[in-house]
């Protein structure tokens, strides 16, 4: 930050700004059940949701910028003619935005379908778990449908701007023309072979630049020194995207049902999957900034600086990094055991009854005694 604070530290302070934003409005909607009139509520949580989407894409626009440095010059070693607007608006800041806003929806959305989809396994006819899936699937199953080609806009910014990062991604160690996709496999960097692999033919070029001769760049391209864990990036890449795809199937045979006006919540083979899904959004999240950071290496800005010359010298940042890291294992654990007694005390209300049964009416077998 010493050296790019003045050149992208504008989208750290709005993403600031955004954050307490929604800090704000989110003590409104919690607290205002009863304190403000129903729209005003109902707007809270509008600014809620727009502000902390705000406060990510503000984050990863940051990120962008060090995958794809613009907006100053280096003379003498000095950082002169600094844009912030123009670093802001990098070549990497659409695709990555788009890639992880995306990927933040569905996470979420599979995540709290997952819970209710492993409830309803047990019981079925639950109203309130009924309705908290279709929520959930509403807003994460778009979002997975959506995350691919949100991946494609991503790889084609790659193969453009950082080839060696799509080359570690797709273990792919010689420059050529129709390249393959390929998926899976133990990369060897002492032979510059992938083994075990399924092989594509054409289909990195066709991916990447929509022609199926068209030449991608292998980590060939640079010396040995700049490559960065070709392993460890290649596995990440295949680790997201297979989960990724996964979601979207789950999503696509989801809407399926839906539109044949299918029952979702009887069907357990459904259910089962998307249960299976509860955590695999955030771990295709976490594989994904893998596959971004790792890729990067051994630039921490690149093209700029190498990671080496940014490391803070400072030999006690271990007490630091341990509090932090310990402090948030801790809030972690309360929000996990809050969120658990509130799936515990949801309603336990059957669909017929809740939503169905007219008022006044009786339940089935009352007059009987039954």
């Amino acid at each position: 930050m010493r050296f790019a604070g003045p050149i992208i530290g504008m989208p750290f302070s709005l993403e600031g700004f955004a954050f307490f934003t929604e800090a704000i409005f989110l003590g409104v909607y919690l607290y205002g059940w009863d304190r403000v009139s129903p729209r005003a509520h109902q707007w809270a949580g509008v600014a809620v949701a727009v502000s902390g989407a705000a406060s990510g894409i503000f984050v990863v626009i940051a990120n962008a910028w060090m995958n794809a440095p613009t907006g100053f010059e280096v003379v003498n070693g000095q950082v002169v003619n600094v844009h912030p607007i123009a670093a802001m608006a990098n070549a990497a800041a659409l695709p990555q935005t788009l890639h992880m806003t995306l990927a933040a929806y569905a996470a979420t959305g599979f995540a709290v379908a997952g819970i209710h989809a492993f409830l309803l396994l047990k019981d079925p006819a639950n109203a309130f778990h009924r309705r908290a899936l279709e929520i959930a699937l509403l807003v994460g199953a778009p979002a997975a449908v959506l995350q691919p080609l949100s991946g494609d806009l991503a790889a084609r910014h790659l193969a453009r701007h950082q080839p060696v990062k799509l080359a570690a991604a797709e273990a792919l160690f010689t420059t050529q023309r129709g390249a393959p996709l390929t998926i899976g496999g133990l990369p060897d960097v002492a032979t510059g072979e992938t083994r075990f692999a399924i092989k594509i033919p054409y289909a990195l070029s066709l991916l990447a630049f929509h022609d199926p001769q068209a030449e991608v760049k292998g980590l060939d391209a640079v010396p040995r020194e700049l490559w960065p864990k070709v392993s460890a990036v290649h596995f990440s890449f295949d680790l997201m995207v297979g989960l990724g795809s996964y979601l979207a199937l789950v999503a696509l045979w989801a809407g399926w049902l839906a539109w044949r006006r299918g029952d979702l919540a009887h069907n357990r083979w459904l259910m089962r999957a998307i249960a299976l899904a509860t955590p695999m959004g955030f771990i295709a999240i976490e594989a994904g900034w893998m596959v971004t950071e790792l890729g990067r290496q051994p630039w921490v800005i690149y093209g700029v600086m190498k990671t080496r010359d940014a490391v803070t010298p400072m030999p006690g940042l271990i007490v630091p990094f341990l509090t932090f890291t310990l402090l948030y294992c801790f809030l972690g654990v309360i929000v996990g055991w809050l969120l658990y007694r509130q799936i515990l005390r949801s309603p336990d209300v059957p669909e017929w009854r809740g939503f169905y049964m007219p008022a006044g009416s009786r339940e089935p077998g009352a007059a009987s005694g039954g």
